[in-house]
């Protein structure tokens, strides 16, 4: 009897760590930078003191970057190609979106950061991602990311090799239209 408990009480926590899995992981991943995930989460890291630019660091060339699914017949493309900062300056780009049909269309995007060890020194301040963005038909709209490369990034030595970091979005067709 004893065992069948044991044998239950194994497969209820199993289930329950199936299904935290996918928030724990995003939580820990934007947390910490894991995985090429920018760190989006409040605290110390977006205080204004922390963002203010390096005096003599060098700079970093920021690659902006996108695509679509296959699915997704959106014309999505970054207005600037590329920027240069300094550890602590925050920058601001825009990407355009245009609904080229004439239906509506709700697409979300992802991001990746490139290369993934400088991933936890992108910080977004502010982004469109994860979030559904509805584009009416033959809608045309600028999406701001505001985001700075932790002061920290200056002072590493395993980013001595980083000179260029790119951000690339992927804009997916939502499953909600």
């Amino acid at each position: 009897m004893s065992i069948m408990w044991y044998t239950g009480a194994v497969i209820v926590v199993f289930v329950g760590l199936t299904y935290a899995a996918v928030p724990l992981y995003r939580l820990i991943c934007s947390d910490t930078g894991l995985d090429g995930t920018p760190r989006t989460a409040n605290g110390s890291k977006f205080e204004p003191e922390t963002m203010v630019p390096v005096t003599g660091a060098r700079k970093i060339k920021i690659q902006f970057e996108s695509s679509l699914s296959d699915k997704m017949r959106w014309k999505f493309t970054p207005q600037t190609k590329e920027i240069t900062v300094v550890p602590g300056e925050t920058a601001l780009a825009f990407y355009t979106a245009l609904n080229p049909t004439d239906q509506d269309i709700v697409g979300l995007s992802t991001y990746s950061v490139v290369p993934a060890k400088a991933a936890q020194y992108f910080n977004k301040i502010q982004c469109f991602c994860f979030e559904e963005q509805k584009l009416a038909a033959q809608e045309e709209v600028d999406m701001p990311v505001f985001f700075y490369i932790d002061p920290e990034f200056a002072t590493d030595p395993w980013m001595s090799d980083v000179q260029t970091i790119t951000l690339h979005y992927t804009f997916f067709r939502s499953k909600v239209q």
